[in-house]
């Protein structure tokens, strides 16, 4: 269970900020969701309107997610790295495919489900990478593999092991001569992930990296996550593997996690229903904020960015660092620069050397970052 540290999500997104509470607390009893969490089984219906997929099962009252763990569970000696390579690709089958943003969100955003048939087994923080069908106009050669984090745990969404979920922003380019969208500048993956229908076959390889996996090693440690847009993905995995299903790493955990996000309104929030569900269950060990661009400014009357929002928490933050605490960042890489100066302001005014700071870091294995 989830008792006294501190995992610190960052997901880029402005909002109100729950208070800061010591994280002392974390007794009582879980059991996963297809059980006991309607703000989750209602969030992502399969296309007949189901919560999960026909074969799977709901698990019983009680039931631990246990079947896929090393021994011990924090084992990383036997991580599944590249089962699949872009020469011979695992053909995976699309289950779902739901829009996940309101109507007046800056773009479409997705959530697909893949059929995998546990023959891609995976942990969370990792990616899949996905080859879209058809040849590049380009060169003539067939399209090139697009990675994604993974945004399920290593169970899935529907706690059978055998299907993992992908976020996905359609990426389109508006073309101003035009005066509308440019159908050959849009991203070919992402549209083919968002248009697909249940029981297309998917092209799949990976699971790839190490960067963004959580220290399970340590169960008290704090995690903070930085997230712009669908960098939110290997988060979800964090948060459905410590705080949803019932798993050894949520029962071992003794911190809190932090989640920022950063989207540009309230419609392009993700997986809200899910996070609001986790912080109103574990109010002192799940801490959200938001960072709205278009709908809050920041203290300066500007608008509000993700580096504004986490500077709002920069002395909480830095003393988390201190006692161990990890923090990622996933999403646009436009956002760093944003976020090191901030950090490197910080440290300046504490009389700490920034580069000394961030080398610590680094080196204690702190720093995690995964931006495109």
């Amino acid at each position: 269970m989830k008792f006294s540290g501190v995992v610190l999500a960052l997901a880029m997104m402005v909002g109100a900020a729950s208070a800061f509470a010591p994280v002392n607390n974390r007794a009582m009893p879980r059991t996963i969701v297809q059980a006991q969490e309607p703000w989750v089984a209602t969030l992502y219906p399969y296309a007949d309107g189901a919560s999960a997929p026909p074969a799977a099962a709901a698990a019983p009252k009680g039931a631990k997610q246990d079947f896929l763990e090393a021994s011990p569970y924090y084992d990383m000696s036997e991580i599944p790295i590249n089962t699949y390579k872009n020469k011979s690709p695992f053909v995976g089958k699309i289950t779902s495919v739901k829009r996940i943003v309101g109507p007046e969100a800056t773009g479409e955003t997705c959530d697909i489900v893949i059929e995998h048939g546990g023959k891609m087994p995976y942990w969370e923080g990792q990616s899949f990478g996905v080859i879209p069908p058809g040849t590049n106009p380009k060169n003539g050669k067939p399209n090139s593999v697009r990675l994604y984090s993974i945004a399920s745990s290593r169970y899935g969404d529907d706690m059978t092991g055998n299907t993992a979920t992908l976020c996905v922003r359609r990426a389109t380019y508006w073309c101003p001569e035009l005066g509308a969208e440019d159908p050959a500048k849009k991203g070919v993956c992402s549209n083919y992930l968002c248009d697909a229908t249940p029981g297309t076959e998917c092209k799949m390889t990976g699971p790839s990296g190490k960067v963004m996996l959580m220290p399970e090693d340590k169960p008290e440690t704090d995690i903070i996550m930085v997230a712009t847009g669908t960098g939110i993905a290997p988060y979800r995995s964090f948060w459905k593997r410590l705080f949803i299903e019932e798993t050894p790493a949520g029962e071992a955990y003794k911190g809190l996690a932090w989640l920022f996000l950063g989207v540009a309104n309230s419609d392009a929030l993700l997986y809200d229903d899910e996070l609001q569900g986790i912080k109103e269950k574990y109010p002192e060990n799940f801490r959200i904020d938001y960072a709205l661009s278009r709908e809050a400014t920041n203290k300066k009357g500007g608008k509000m960015y993700i580096q504004d929002k986490v500077e709002e928490y920069s002395d909480e933050i830095f003393d988390r660092l201190d006692k161990g605490g990890h923090i990622y960042f996933c999403g646009l890489k436009g956002m760093m620069p944003g976020i090191q100066d901030m950090l490197a302001e910080v440290c300046k005014e504490k009389g700490i050397d920034n580069e000394e700071w961030l080398k610590g870091l680094k080196k204690g294995g702190q720093w995690h970052v995964e931006v495109y």
